[in-house]
């Protein structure tokens, strides 16, 4: 319960880091709009050194903005998939409940594991469009393991 606890502590202490950064790009991002209107104003809407640079100061700013975004939405997609392994483990060994699931008993941790790394190899091969396992492409996958075949 304890490890939960700290685990939990960490993800917010996560989240809060990504809240921040995100909040703080967002505020740099309409600092640098502004300073692109004010500069347009300023040259009476003619091209200058002032406009072009608050130009670039916006890119800039922008491009943090979108950088943070996207590590915020890493960071809530790893705690997603962090939650749903992890209720995955719990319902297939059995250790919430304490009951099988629909009849079946329940597996170990370290076969569920072993199950999902193969899974994961498939789908990143997939992905990558070869679809067959790089060390023999001839022969198809298996993912049983040896008690499987046994039954």
């Amino acid at each position: 319960m304890l490890n939960l606890l700290r685990s939990l502590q960490v993800r917010i202490v996560a989240m809060d880091n990504n809240v921040d950064a995100l909040s703080n790009a967002y505020q740099d991002f309409l600092v640098a709009a502004a300073g692109v209107l004010e500069a347009k104003e300023a040259s009476g809407s003619q091209k200058t050194a002032l406009t072009d640079a608050a130009l670039e100061n916006f890119k800039q700013r922008w491009e943090l903005f979108r950088v943070a975004c996207d590590q915020a939405e890493e960071f809530v997609e790893s705690v997603k998939q962090r939650i749903g392994s992890e209720c995955l483990v719990d319902e297939a060994t059995g250790s919430k409940s304490g009951q099988p699931v629909h009849g079946l008993p329940p597996i170990s941790a370290v076969r569920l594991e072993q199950m999902s790394k193969a899974v994961r190899w498939l789908v990143i091969e997939l992905q990558q469009g070869s679809g067959a396992s790089t060390a023999n492409a001839s022969a198809p996958f298996d993912a049983r393991f040896q008690e499987d075949t046994a039954q």
